[in-house]
């Protein structure tokens, strides 16, 4: 019986740890909408340091192309 009754306390407290995984997630991964508003503080974040990379990835491109047209003329 005692091996029983701690079979059945570890299960519920894997449900409960998943349960506190998923809900954390749905917090902190909340998906944007369809206009790309509302997204949650990871998702922003992200999006964030995403679009800083893009443009300066943009700029450098964009300086290289000049000096190269410039140097076909």
């Amino acid at each position: 019986m005692n091996i029983r009754s701690k079979k059945g306390q570890s299960t519920l407290e894997y449900i409960i740890l998943v349960t506190a995984i998923i809900a954390v997630a749905i917090v902190f991964l909340k998906p944007m909408g369809a206009d790309h508003s509302g997204g949650g503080f990871l998702v922003n974040t992200i999006e964030a340091s995403h679009n800083a990379v893009a443009n300066g990835i943009v700029e450098q491109t964009g300086g290289l192309t000049t000096k190269w047209q410039s140097w076909d003329e």
